[in-house]
């Protein structure tokens, strides 16, 4: 997350680390990646040692750890809504890129009031939303402009 930082940044996305470990235990943590990697951790990273935050979040998962939080992501918009959630288990690291692409995706999503499709990337083609009236449906099946349709209520378009 460290090496992926400005990205987020970028895009006006703050990151917040959290564990039920001690202050202590972080200032550690962020120590040792710092002494073996050369990377600074540039988020803060909240220590809740209690675990309330964790379990308000569901972030402890039965079957994997009754003291150990899984490695969830949280989208939450600027309204304080949580817009996605990632869950990974114990066992498995994060992708950086991917929660890169879903940040991109639900900003953009938002700004062009558009539906993001399977496997998008940035630069790809958006869904424009369904026509809401008949005379809407009539334009798309006459080849509405800037638009290139499946069939009329499935109807892509660039917007890069």
């Amino acid at each position: 997350m460290a090496k992926q930082y400005n990205s987020f940044k970028e895009r006006n996305a703050q990151l917040i680390g959290l564990s039920i470990d001690s202050n202590p235990s972080h200032l550690a943590w962020v120590y040792n990646i710092y002494q073996n990697t050369g990377i600074q951790i540039p988020f803060p990273v909240i220590a809740d040692r209690d675990g309330s935050i964790a379990r308000l979040y569901g972030m402890i998962a039965p079957g994997e750890s009754t003291t150990a939080t899984v490695r969830n992501v949280y989208f939450i918009d600027p309204n304080q809504i949580i817009r996605a959630v990632l869950v990974y288990p114990l066992s498995t690291g994060r992708n950086t890129y991917e929660m890169l692409r879903l940040l991109i995706a639900l900003q953009t999503a938002d700004r062009e009031k558009v539906a993001i499709p399977a496997n998008w990337l940035p630069g790809d083609p958006v869904v424009v939303p369904p026509p809401q009236t008949y005379d809407e449906l009539l334009r798309r099946l006459e080849g509405e402009e800037g638009l290139c349709c499946v069939d009329w209520y499935l109807c892509y378009k660039d917007i890069y």
